[in-house]
């Protein structure tokens, strides 16, 4: 969409983004970091994220009203609220179809590792190599059913900048369906841990 601006009586428009579907990875993780960054600072949080969501120039932008970055930052808010949050099993970038991953009980202890280091080195620096291991090519579909290609971490970190195009959205319900699956996880794993000591001692 384009907004309007004048100042000192010249009239300009500039872009906003129309959906959130127009955000891809890259510019979430420099939202993330940049609202961290911000530490609670309201207007370098605005500044940020209506940088990042427009063509507006910063030094434009630190001369707006402050209703008029209000009403701004609602509509984004708006935009963001409307997002799919339903998980995408499947997306095509560039041409080539990747799936996630298709039952995440099966998680290799590597593929958690890495996950975890990911988390470790800080969410909004890692959201490329996060979904690199989450997504892979799909080798083979069967109806709704697919297989996907086994972890490697070559093929990884191409997925790592090929992926940085993904889609906000898709990225955002992918870590939801991740972070659902693993507080179950933490729940039943001590006692699955036990289990199997059990079994194991016996």
């Amino acid at each position: 969409m384009k907004i309007n601006i004048n100042k000192n009586g010249e009239k300009k428009s500039y872009k906003v983004i129309d959906s959130w579907e127009d955000v891809n990875l890259e510019t979430w993780a420099a939202l993330v970091a940049a609202s961290k960054g911000a530490k609670g600072n309201k207007a370098a949080e605005a500044i940020a994220n209506i940088s990042h969501l427009s063509d507006i120039p910063q030094k434009l932008l630190k001369q707006l009203s402050l209703s008029d970055v209000s009403k701004l930052m609602e509509k984004l808010a708006d935009i963001q609220s409307r997002a799919n949050t339903e998980l995408v099993n499947k997306i095509t970038i560039d041409g080539k179809k990747y799936g996630f991953m298709p039952d995440l009980s099966e998680i290799t202890l590597g593929e958690y590792a890495d996950l975890e280091n990911c988390i470790s080195d800080g969410i909004e620096n890692s959201l490329n190599r996060i979904m690199a291991i989450l997504y892979r090519p799909i080798t083979s579909t069967k109806g709704n059913y697919y297989t996907i290609e086994s972890y490697d971490v070559t093929t990884k970190k191409i997925r790592e900048q090929i992926f940085k195009d993904m889609p906000a959205a898709t990225v955002q319900s992918a870590l939801l369906f991740f972070w659902t699956f693993v507080s179950a996880l933490l729940k039943i794993l001590p006692q699955f841990t036990t289990e199997k000591l059990k079994t194991i001692t016996l």
